[in-house]
Parts: structure tokens; sequence; C-alpha cells
């Protein structure tokens, strides 16, 4: 797990997003796309970077490394979709199948376009299928549409939920 703040689990006051992406390239784009969001928008959140699907659902379901811990759950999850070990499928297939995680929005931010794919995806329960863009403009301009949606418009069902 890779963090922007200092301590892992100290704030409870800011909501996480949790991003699960094993590409750093792909991780480090996306923070450098949300540079460019307005300073409030960006302290309002804290985010949270898993690189596979295990330890993502180690977290989300306080298992492993993560067992005990006291910490909210995300207001939102960022996937990829090709990922080490369990791959973006099964992850949203697991967390849609658990009455505590079911209403934590999964928006799909992978480069895959397949048919077969996106069907899947919604079928298992993401809320969102979204193509990574290639460029760093097209990547701002993802973020910013990703931000105001899910952050500002949308009504996120809950935060400060400790547990799974």
């Amino acid at each position: 797990m890779q963090r922007l703040l200092n301590s892992p689990w100290e704030d409870v006051i800011h909501p996480v997003i949790a991003i699960i992406e094993d590409s750093d390239e792909d991780f480090y784009s996306f923070l450098r796309a949300t540079q460019k969001l307005h300073l409030l928008e960006r302290s309002l959140y804290n985010i949270v970077r898993f690189q596979d699907g295990d330890e993502a659902l180690d977290y989300l379901f306080r298992q492993g490394n993560y067992q005990g811990l006291q910490a909210p759950l995300p207001v939102a999850i960022l996937l990829d979709l090709n990922l080490p070990n369990t791959d973006g499928r099964e992850v949203i297939y697991r967390v849609k199948q658990s009455s505590h995680l079911q209403p934590i929005p999964i928006i799909v931010l992978t480069t895959s376009n397949s048919y077969q794919d996106i069907q899947t995806c919604y079928r298992y329960g993401a809320n969102c299928y979204m193509l990574k863009p290639l460029g760093v403009s097209e990547m701002q301009q993802t973020v910013q549409v990703i931000f105001q949606h899910w952050f500002q418009v949308t009504l996120l069902p809950s935060y400060g939920q400790f547990s799974a």
C-alpha cells in the first residue's frame, strides 16, 4: 500500500479514495492530473493506493495485514482490471457480494474496451466503466469528470464506517 500522507490510518477526517492500480506510470499520471484540480477539491480526500487485488481485498475486508484496522472504508474505489494476483473483475464481484461493502461505488478505469469486460463489470456491480486516457490533458479531463461527478454532484452512501 502506498499513501500520500505520512501516517497511514491516522486521518479519519478526510474520506478515503482507494485506487487499485498496479502500474506506477498510470498511478502517478492520475496523481499529476489531480494537481490540476482546485486545491480545496484535492485537500478534501485521502488517496490510498493498492497495487494488486489481494491487498485491496485484505484492506476492504480487514483481513491479513489489515485485520483489526480501525480506519474508514473508502467512499469510492477506482479500479484497474488487469492486476496481479486477484484481478479487478474478481475484486468487483467480491466487494459487491458483501452487504457492508456493496454500497461503495466502483469506478473502473482501464485500457480494456472489450465488450465482454464491460458487460462483466456491470453485471458484477461496477458503477462506472471508463477507458484510461492516453495523454496528459485527456487524463486531466478524465480526473476532473470523476471528481465533479462522484465527489461534488453525487451523494455517496456513507463515510466513517470503519469495518466491513
